[in-house]
């Protein structure tokens, strides 16, 4: 595993593969995808709960997309222990999830149901039950029980998850229906990691 030093660098924690895009806020960073699955190409093969045992405070950004909520709730303090491993003192760890208190106040009411269609993704209809238990057509046709979500998150569950885990700053971004965004950072965020995140304030 190597990486351009003269350019940021961002670790792309479970993403799969490099086919699936990444925030254009990235754009001109050394991009490294790690992921547990080497089918998808990635750049580390690695658990994410294991990421202490690569190199120390290499990265400069993390971005887990729809990652965490595959780990045990008891796991999750491994996997953040791993990013502030990789991350340097200056790093921030960008982090999308489930919102599941938006998904169960959706379902209550517009009275629908687990089975029900929340929305249309590139690959298809995506249930509630898809949103909160991980997507049963990808599970069944990966045989990979890997796939599916084994805790879930509120905004202030993950805030709270982050504080404890050591960092030190929560910024909670605009997200899609049914998604929590936040970016946790090592230390206070520089203006610059500001202006390329569009934070305000």
């Amino acid at each position: 595993m190597t990486h351009n030093d003269d350019m940021p660098s961002v670790l792309n924690v479970g993403g799969f593969s490099k086919a699936i895009p990444i925030p254009g806020h990235y754009s001109g960073w050394d991009h490294l995808l790690l992921d547990i699955e080497p089918e998808g190409n990635p750049d580390i093969v690695c658990d994410a709960r294991e990421l202490d045992l690569l190199p120390a405070g290499q990265f400069d950004a993390i971005y887990c997309s729809h990652n965490l909520e595959h780990y045990y709730r008891h796991d999750i303090s491994k996997v953040l222990a791993g990013f502030l491993h990789v991350l340097k003192p200056d790093g921030f760890a960008e982090i999308r999830v489930p919102d599941l208190p938006s998904v169960f106040r959706k379902m209550i009411e517009a009275g629908l149901d687990l089975e029900d269609e929340a929305y249309v993704s590139p690959s298809g209809p995506i249930s509630f039950r898809d949103i909160i238990y991980g997507s049963a057509q990808r599970i069944e046709k990966q045989n990979n029980d890997f796939m599916a979500h084994k805790t879930g998150f509120s905004q202030k569950s993950l805030g709270e998850i982050l504080l404890a885990a050591g960092f030190s700053e929560l910024w909670l971004m605009p997200a899609p229906a049914y998604e929590i965004r936040m970016i946790a950072f090592r230390q206070a965020p520089t203006q610059r990691q500001k202006l390329m995140l569009n934070i305000k304030g």
